[in-house]
Parts: C-alpha cells; structure tokens; sequence
C-alpha cells in the first residue's frame, strides 16, 4: 500500500510541474539563491559595523587588507546572485552576454555606493541615541536594536531595487521583516536620521516617501487606502508622504498617495489618518472612557459576572 500511495502521489505532482511553470523553470534560467543573499546581508554588516558582527584576526593591523579582502568575496556573491536574477527575468537567453555586463555595472555602482550607506547608518544610529532615554549608548543599538537592523537592511536593498534587481531586494527585506516584525518594502524612499522605536509590527508601504528626523513607534503602518484595483496601480503612488521631523506614536494608520504629514507633526496613538496634515499639527485620538464594574453580589465562581452597558 505504502509503495501504491507514493507512486500515484509522485505521478500527479510530476503532472503538475509539467503542466505549470511556477514550479519548474525553464531550464536555461534559475532563481537567486536565498540563503547566499542573507549570507551578503550579514557578511556586508559585519563590514559597515566592524567589531560587532564578528571579528576577524586581520582587522586590527591592517583594516586596508581586511575590507578589501571581504568585499572581494561579497563583491563575486551578489554579481552571481544579480547575473541569475536577470537570467531569469530576461525572455532572451541569446543576451547573456548583456546581463553578464549589467550585473557587473550594477555590482560596481552598488558598493560604491557602502561608504555613503554606512555614513546614513550612522545618523540613524544617532537618532536613535538621541530619542531613546533607554539606550545605554550607541554600541548598543548597533548591537542589538532590530529597528536599527530593518533599517540596515532597507538601505542596502533600495540601492538594488533602484537599479530594477528583480527577486533580491524582496529577499533581503522580508529577511528582515521575519527577524524583526518590521516590514520595509525596498522601494520606500527614506531621509536622514530615522529611528523606530520597539518596531514590531511596522509597515511601511512601496511608495512611501519619508524626510529626515522622522520616528516610529511599534505598530505604525504607512500603506494603501486601497489595493482593490491590484497590478493595475502597480508604479503608482499609492502610500503616504511624511515630512521632517515628524513623530508617529504606536498603533496609527496613515493611508493613501496623496496623503501628506507635514514637518513637525505629531501622530498620536491609535490614529487613522486618510487625508493630509497641515505641519506643526497635532493628531490624537479621542480616549475611550474607562468603565469599572464590580460584581453585584458575591458569588463562588468567578467567572459569573452580570455585564450592563
């Protein structure tokens, strides 16, 4: 019977992935790799943020050496991870030769652009520092914040996305969004000096644009006020605009592309906001009264208790 089940098992999945293409590819193209991504995810942080990732005998006398040695191998990584990813988009197997250049150029423009990226991580790392009365220093939110984390990751997965990298910039965030609980979509377009506080559950939408000295509390979702219409809307700004020096507090909703926080504004708690906010305004939501009732006679069980509105 064992024997029976497998094979009439093994036959209809061997029909299914002759009949869809999701499941097998063409043969001439392969997906990127995920866990060689994730491997240049966190290879690349422990070169951003040397001496807390990891330690390696060479940093130390010869930093020079140590860095080039390192982005050498990352560098041959994710050109082979790129060359695969637009292999398989690329309909023409004939232009090998062009995707082989291109994931070339890209690699090139992509850690040129590390010095920059580490510099931005930095000011994050600062307002951080400054908006945390818990933070015990800068060490430790590098070492162990996870927003700071979902922001490194987000960095480094928007230079991708900006040269159009299919696959792998989703692979990186949603790395990030099953470590953290924090979901950054890579197209996102994020300032200076950005800091989420707790984070989980924090979304932040495609098309979002958000300034400098922006702050986040756990729970704050920058999204759609509707996806009803699905690829249809696919390229068009469909997620909020947040200014500078803006504050969101836990568990509001700001909703819409045409929706626009402006500078110095505070969102309180608890919100739901589907239309722009002059700056300099200040948003809460109005506090449910708290209603306190005792039991109207003793009663041995406890879980008898006569409700009134």
């Amino acid at each position: 019977m064992k024997k029976e089940t497998i094979n009439e098992v093994a036959a209809k999945l061997n029909e299914n992935y002759r009949t869809e293409e999701l499941f097998m590819p063409k043969k001439w193209r392969m997906l990127p790799d995920r866990s060689t991504v994730i491997a240049i995810i966190r290879d690349l942080r422990q070169i951003i943020f040397p001496g807390y990732f990891g330690r390696d005998s060479a940093l130390e006398p010869d930093t020079t050496y140590y860095v080039g040695y390192r982005i050498n191998h990352l560098y041959e990584a994710l050109k082979e991870q790129i060359t695969i990813a637009l292999h398989y988009q690329e309909a023409d197997p004939g232009r090998e030769e062009d995707m082989i250049a291109r994931a070339r150029e890209v690699t090139d423009r992509f850690f040129l652009q590390i010095p920059q990226i580490q510099q931005q991580l930095l000011k994050d790392v600062k307002a951080g520092f400054d908006g945390d009365p818990a933070a015990q220093s800068k060490e430790e939110i590098i070492f162990s914040y996870p927003g700071l984390f979902a922001v490194y990751v987000y960095r480094i997965a928007h230079v991708l996305y900006e040269e159009k990298i299919p696959f792998i910039p989703r692979i990186m965030s949603e790395y990030a969004h099953g470590r953290t609980g924090i979901d950054i979509h890579p197209g996102a377009r994020i300032g200076d000096y950005f800091f989420i506080d707790h984070g989980t559950g924090i979304v932040i939408g495609e098309t979002t644009e958000i300034g400098d000295f922006v702050k986040l509390y756990q729970g704050v979702t920058l999204g759609a006020l509707s996806t009803r219409n699905g690829q249809q809307l696919s390229g068009l700004k469909r997620h909020p605009t947040i200014r500078d020096n803006v504050t969101i507090y836990s568990n509001s909703t700001v909703l819409g592309g045409e929706t626009v926080i402006g500078e110095h504004c505070i969102i309180g708690g608890n919100t739901f906001i589907t239309e722009t906010v002059p700056a300099y305004t200040k948003v809460s939501a109005k506090s449910a009264e708290l209603v306190f009732k005792t039991q109207k006679e003793k009663k041995d069980r406890k879980d008898l208790w006569e409700w009134e509105s």
